[in-house]
């Protein structure tokens, strides 16, 4: 592994504090960079900096669709590190389980507040103060939710499906200075998703061709490659994440 594909660069990466946020902050970090974390919870994020080093993460709670705590998050940044190179749009929620036509209208709104227009806010913050004139590189974390029907998370997969969008959108009218690529994981064993392997891990794995689920990890080392110079020649992509579940889809 190249350990120094961050020299020097800093990023934030939201909805870190555990799970596939912090993946892709430990592998900034061990890569050589600088990150700020967000989340919600100050302890938890707190533990994820003692776990980083306090050299090199520091951390802003608050709500993922909060204009003031971007905004904080964002100059926190500048004034630790000087710069925002990366940014990972990872925060995402998905309150609700059932069927599309009995969802309640304010989870949904909630659900694209977070996963789609918290993306883009955060996006225009680190593009407006230091991308637009510097340079840098974002990844969205959407999901395999996105490219299909998701039956009992049916809105959760029209967000990101919109995110998927955005992405391109994005890498239109932001190139060439600035890249933006997204990834879409399948089952990631992770607190977030744990109701879709309640039933048994080995079970639903049997599912997907590599025989396992995801693991942090495996989204860190993708989204970290997808930011890096190592894939300067990318934009506008998704790359799918999913351990060959999808090719097993019914056409």
């Amino acid at each position: 592994m190249d350990t120094t594909r961050f020299e020097g660069k800093a990023a934030i990466v939201t909805g870190a504090s555990r799970g596939i946020g912090l993946a892709i902050a430990q592998r900034i970090v061990d890569e050589g960079g600088r990150v700020c974390l967000t989340a919600r919870k100050q302890e938890a994020l707190d533990q994820a900096v003692a776990a980083l080093g306090p050299e090199r993460a520091i951390a802003v709670a608050g709500k993922g669709d909060d204009t003031g705590h971007q905004e904080s998050a964002v100059e926190a940044t500048l004034e630790a590190f000087g710069r925002i190179d990366c940014l990972v749009n990872n925060a995402g929620i998905n309150p609700v389980y059932g069927r599309l036509i009995d969802l309640d209208l304010g989870a949904a709104r909630k659900i694209v507040e977070v996963n789609c227009l918290g993306a883009l806010s955060w996006t225009q913050r680190a593009y407006h103060r230091w991308m637009a004139e510097h340079g840098g590189s974002v990844v969205n974390v959407a999901s395999v939710a996105g490219l299909g029907s998701s039956p009992g998370i049916g809105f959760y997969g029209a967000s990101k499906a919109m995110l998927i969008n955005m992405t391109r959108q994005l890498a239109v009218e932001l190139g060439p200075s600035v890249r933006v690529n997204a990834v879409a994981p399948a089952v990631v064993k992770t607190d977030f998703a744990k109701a879709l392997y309640a039933e048994g891990e080995e079970k639903v794995a049997q599912a997907y061709p590599l025989k396992r689920l995801g693991v942090p990890a495996d989204i860190g080392s993708a989204v970290a490659f997808l930011l890096s110079e190592d894939a300067s020649w990318m934009t506008g992509e998704l790359v799918v994440l999913d351990g060959g579940v999808t090719l097993t889809r019914e056409r």
